[in-house]
């Protein structure tokens, strides 16, 4: 049974794509999309991944869109005939990647780097079916976030509680992370880590789409 099964005139597809990620985030703009759309679980080794793509010289783009790729793929193996939608984000300070903090001290340390300064977000979304890659694309945003002292660093935290350690970089946009900020140059989906208007433009080039 899709998990979006909201009626959308838009819609030609014959079965319901399969999103392979348990981002919450990435469900809710699926579904606000009117997207038909089932949830795959996947089982990839996210950090051997991207340790590996990062020691052959991949930036923090490439990553996303390796990883992207990588889960795609993995579950289009197990759905004959569907298409199956990766996706993935990095968070770089320059050239210098983030992970999602282990703790608060973690992602109070994440939070002070980046405070005061432009990081990007990049969103990769790779779509794949009986295990070829038919569509990829990595999108970028710019983030600033505003200059924080120790009180402002400190009642965050304690607002945002452990949510902190479910986004790289210890804030969601969406949510409470959004006081850190001064100003957000990109797109919405981008931020939210599915680059949604390629992906559209994908699925109309497929007639999938009116």
């Amino acid at each position: 049974m899709a998990d979006s099964a909201i009626e959308n005139a838009l819609w030609q597809g014959p079965a319901p794509l399969v999103l392979a990620s348990k981002s919450a985030a990435r469900r809710a703009l699926m579904g606000a999309a009117r997207l038909p759309f089932e949830v795959a679980s996947v089982d990839v080794d996210e950090r051997a991944i991207e340790l590996r793509a990062a020691a052959e010289g991949a930036g923090p783009p490439m990553v996303a869109l390796i990883l992207a790729r990588a889960k795609a793929l993995a579950a289009s193996a197990e759905r004959a005939g569907r298409l199956v939608i990766g996706a993935d984000q990095t968070l770089a300070l320059g050239d210098e990647p983030f992970h999602k903090p282990a703790d608060l001290a973690a992602a109070r340390h994440q939070i002070a780097r980046l405070a005061g300064r432009t990081h990007a977000l990049h969103a990769a979304v790779a779509v794949a079916r009986d295990g070829e890659v038919l569509f990829e694309t990595v999108e970028t945003a710019h983030l600033t976030m505003r200059p924080l002292d120790d009180a402002a660093l400190d009642a965050y935290l304690a607002a945002a509680g452990e949510a902190v350690r479910a986004s790289v970089g210890g804030y969601q946009l969406e949510g409470l992370g959004i006081h850190l900020f001064e100003r957000v140059e990109g797109d919405h989906s981008v931020i939210l880590g599915l680059p949604l208007l390629p992906l559209l433009g994908f699925l109309r080039s497929r007639g999938l789409l009116l």
